[in-house]
């Protein structure tokens, strides 16, 4: 599978660790930073994240601030994209199934790396449910084409 990953400097540590391991695991990993864990801001890197997932070039996302929310946040401004922050196995295995996200948000406050790395597992090996789910995800499409919603 083809990844993107990135990170803030709160979650490069972890991030560093799942890069790893997604890589020994045989998955194509494309890693936008940051390169340390010197102070930098989430949206810098959400942004390449989503992008490539959206158009395509990436099957999933993972990224990894300290709490998880302001990459899904910023994610989410890409439309196609669905970025859900998870500290639960139910939490990622229903954001799957249910809402077809495509980006997985984690917060290294709250996830270590055996955690983050069995939610990862999950995010990437659960399928969408498609059925009366698909329906609610188009609604999420149409939403991001709305009046007001434009691009710059």
């Amino acid at each position: 599978m083809r990844i993107a990953i990135a990170a803030d400097h709160a979650g490069f540590v972890l991030k560093e660790k799942l890069r790893q391991t997604l890589a020994s695991e045989g998955h194509e990993v494309t890693d936008f930073g940051p390169a340390s864990a010197e102070s930098c801001d989430y949206p810098d890197y959400a942004q390449p994240v989503a992008r490539e997932v959206a158009a395509g070039r990436a099957d999933r996302g993972i990224l990894v601030c300290s709490t998880g929310i302001g990459m899904a946040m910023a994610a989410n401004k890409i439309a196609g994209v669905r970025a859900a922050p998870a500290v639960s196995e139910d939490e990622v295995r229903l954001t799957r199934e249910h809402n077809d996200a495509n980006v997985l948000t984690l917060g290294a406050r709250y996830v270590d790396e055996e955690q983050a790395n069995n939610l990862t597992r999950i995010f990437l090996h659960t399928d969408f449910a498609g059925g009366r789910h698909a329906r609610r995800v188009a609604k999420i499409a149409q939403l991001e084409q709305a009046p007001g919603r434009e691009r710059p």
